[in-house]
């Protein structure tokens, strides 16, 4: 991984695009997860589609190893791989001394949006422990060096005491971490088990929330980091209200770069009472 970031970045994504297709042979499973996902998303695409989408994920998903490379050993050359749109959203509200709750997603160039825009504000992200224990510590030491503070996700007050005093979170709720915390609401027309946890930061802390999500550009021409205005009236009436909120939010997202987002994560494995397991 060390070796192939001093490659350009058409050849970065060209090997990112072979350890994918090693990728999609080597996890039958993943590939089955992420097809059942799809069919979910996109009821009405053809098979020949739905492939292409899964073939696709995988291929962006292998670049994504290399882009984590990137993030750990040339932070620096990143930045003038991306474009940065809306910081002003951010930086406006930090001047009023205003929290900020940075809403993203599992998009696949996810480790390449965080390290560019904590170059301009810096700010928390919430870390969960990898199960492999040397990954792992590569990863703390290289998030430690890279952003603001790494909060422990079983210990979200470090994150809210940080919101208080006006700092910023990194925050992307759209996986299913079971019942616990969530509530069901519609995830590309089915229920899904949704986190509850940016209504409840943003009520506790009385931090904005402000949407930030990264794209791929195509012919590795780089990326482009887009933050968009802080959603007004948030919190609302209710945490079910702001969590379908979030939902459509994100949903929008996926549906303009449908092969960027991370297929293969068991998004709907949480089903209400009496409903199956759909990855059966």
């Amino acid at each position: 991984m060390r070796i192939v970031v001093y490659l350009p970045l058409p050849a970065i994504e060209f090997c990112g695009a072979l350890l994918g297709k090693l990728l999609y042979i080597a996890l039958p499973g993943r590939r089955q997860v992420a097809d059942i996902n799809l069919r979910i998303a996109f009821p009405d695409a053809s098979d020949n589609e739905i492939i292409r989408l899964r073939k696709l994920c995988f291929k962006n998903m292998g670049i994504a190893g290399f882009e984590l490379a990137l993030s750990w050993w040339q932070d620096k050359r990143i930045l003038d791989l991306c474009e940065v749109e809306g910081l002003q959203h951010i930086t406006q509200l930090q001047a009023e001394g205003k929290g900020v709750i940075i809403l993203t997603a599992h998009f696949t160039c996810l480790e390449i949006g965080g390290p560019v825009l904590n170059h301009y504000v810096p700010f928390q992200v919430m870390y969960k422990p990898a199960h492999n224990k040397l990954f792992d510590a590569f990863m703390r030491h290289h998030r430690s060096r890279l952003y603001k503070a790494i909060v422990d996700y079983h210990k979200p007050m470090a994150m809210i005491k940080g919101l208080k005093k006006g700092h910023a979170a990194w925050y992307a709720p759209d996986q299913d971490y079971g019942r616990e915390q969530s509530v069901f609401v519609p995830f590309f027309g089915i229920p899904a088990a949704s986190i509850t946890a940016t209504s409840r930061l943003a009520r506790i802390s009385g931090a904005a929330v402000v949407p930030f999500f990264q794209n791929r550009l195509p012919d590795a021409r780089g990326y482009q980091l887009t933050l968009y205005p802080a959603l007004e009236s948030f919190p609302g009436e209710s945490v079910e209200t702001d969590t379908r909120r979030i939902n459509k939010i994100i949903e929008a997202r996926i549906r303009e770069q449908p092969g960027q987002y991370l297929w293969v994560h068991r998004r709907f494995k949480t089903r209400p009472e009496g409903e199956p397991d759909v990855y059966k």
